[in-house]
């Protein structure tokens, strides 16, 4: 077989976790934003999730191609 799927959907969730990560911190200090969340920064919540997610499925990605050697 020639692609994983899991590249591609560990450099997009990567990505995207990234910039809502970042977005969040930037936006951070602006408390009227985050006031329909409880006073919660849910972007940078939810950016850290998914970057996590998507360097997870890297690695498998990684230790699959490492393992079909």
């Amino acid at each position: 077989m020639g692609l994983d799927i899991r590249w591609p959907i560990g450099l997009m969730f990567t990505a995207v976790g990234a910039l809502l990560a970042i977005q969040g911190l930037i936006t951070g200090s602006d408390a009227e934003m985050y006031k329909r969340s409880l006073g919660i920064n849910v972007n940078f919540g939810w950016g850290c999730v998914l970057f996590v997610f998507g360097v997870l499925m890297l690695f498998f990605a990684w230790r699959g191609k490492q393992n079909a050697k």
